[in-house]
């Protein structure tokens, strides 16, 4: 395999099986684990609970930006690569080992908690490393392209794990996958971690990281020259981001809730659907990224901000129809129109920061708004849901986020023809 080949191989894997394992909770948070773990509530509030165990995950990730950002900017990027893959694949496997509330009352909740918080300090650390891995390697004129490997990572990780769980909710009966069939994926991911650890050691710490080593030019302290040098262009690259965090979340996980839950439609024509949405995600992110290489991050990102708004209103009613094709084609349109956003995102986050605080930049860039955005989103649009008993209110809600994202990126400069330093 070519050098870039495998480094792009290794940014690819790495998100993907991380995402595979956070998507395979955030699935069961919206199919089975109101009943698993939190039986004593109605099935909306048990979704709700359930989602607020998925909003830990959110919620850990600035921890994890805080102490593996720190780390990437002085110890390198493949060492965090290594260690946040490790992590990630020992909390899905014990997750996979919990007992139900049934067998072990309130103390199964509360480990899956910490389980959930230990899964998202690794995803926190894990993503800028996974982006600048090929950015960082590859040639100045494809950074868009190259960032975008890693984006593929989330929708590969999420279509395998959607798929997983889609054939073992066809194998296995409703009463089976509720006691031991969900536990299956969790358990599985140990074979994918260990063969993403394989890929990734044969891939060399980047030019610019060693050039920096070479030079004594690291951060003393990456965070705090992030926050105090750099603080614009954080708010700047984390604003650019919420409305697409938001969208996904949308999309992967409030998706498989509304269909099965409210609409009452069956879980494997929601997992499909979701199925296919990542299929097309997959294919599209790195392209729209290389179309940012030629005609600027900036246009390419407010070209899918503006599609977005607009779908965020049809997409409700397409689900409402009932009719399992406009299903698909709505799920999908809205991954298609997410990938024009997220393609050109990861360069265009990299790109607002020096070598030196890239890592601790980019990582608090992604983790602190994925508070706000994709963490809390499924709790919201739940909420809205509950309350307003209408779903405007979601798309509105969405829609806003768009907007911030807009107004963030107004306020950007263009970098993608500029030296990264």
């Amino acid at each position: 395999m070519a050098p870039m080949r495998r480094i792009a191989a290794a940014s690819v894997i790495g998100t993907m099986l991380e995402y595979f394992d956070f998507a395979v909770y955030n699935s069961l948070a919206a199919l089975v684990f109101n009943r698993i773990f939190f039986p004593a509530y109605d099935p909306l509030t048990g979704t709700l609970l359930a989602f607020a165990t998925f909003a830990v995950g959110y919620l850990a990730r600035p921890v994890g930006g805080v102490i593996f950002g720190r780390l990437g900017d002085r110890r390198g990027r493949r060492f965090v690569l290594m260690t946040t893959l490790v992590l990630m694949g020992l909390a899905t496997v014990l997750i996979g080992s919990l007992p139900s509330y049934q067998d072990a009352g309130i103390i199964s909740p509360l480990l899956l908690v910490l389980l959930r918080f230990v899964q998202g300090a690794a995803v926190g650390g894990e993503w800028a490393g996974a982006v600048l891995l090929s950015f960082e390697h590859g040639a100045p004129d494809e950074r868009g392209r190259n960032g975008a490997w890693a984006q593929m990572g989330p929708s590969l990780g999420t279509l395998l794990a959607t798929a997983f769980i889609a054939y073992i909710t066809v194998t296995l009966n409703a009463a089976d996958f509720q006691s031991w069939g969900w536990r299956i994926p969790f358990l599985a991911s140990a074979g994918l971690i260990g063969f993403g650890l394989w890929l990734r050691s044969g891939v060399d710490e980047t030019p610019l990281f060693e050039q920096l080593q070479a030079r004594h030019a690291l951060a003393p302290a990456p965070l705090r020259e992030v926050v105090t040098g750099h603080w614009r262009r954080l708010l700047v690259a984390g604003g650019a981001r919420i409305g697409a965090d938001v969208m996904y979340s949308l999309l992967v996980v409030f998706t498989l809730t509304y269909l099965t839950t409210v609409r009452h439609e069956s879980r494997v024509l929601a997992l499909t659907a979701v199925c296919i949405g990542c299929a097309v995600h997959a294919l599209a992110v790195p392209r729209f990224g290389a179309l940012s290489d030629h005609h600027g991050r900036r246009p390419v990102y407010a070209a899918g901000i503006l599609f977005a708004v607009a779908w965020a209103f049809v997409y409700f009613p397409l689900l409402d129809s009932g009719a399992p094709l406009l299903i698909g084609l709505a799920v999908a349109a809205g991954f298609l129109v997410h990938a024009v956003m997220y393609g050109p995102q990861a360069a265009f986050i990299a790109e607002q920061f020096p070598t030196r605080v890239r890592y601790a930049g980019s990582t608090l860039a992604y983790t602190l708004v994925g508070i706000l955005g994709g963490g809390l989103a499924p709790l919201v649009f739940t909420v809205l849901l509950r309350d307003r008993g209408s779903t405007i209110a979601i798309s509105g809600y969405l829609a806003g986020t768009l907007a911030l994202s807009a107004v963030a990126l107004l306020a950007a400069r263009e970098t993608y023809r500029l030296p990264l330093d």
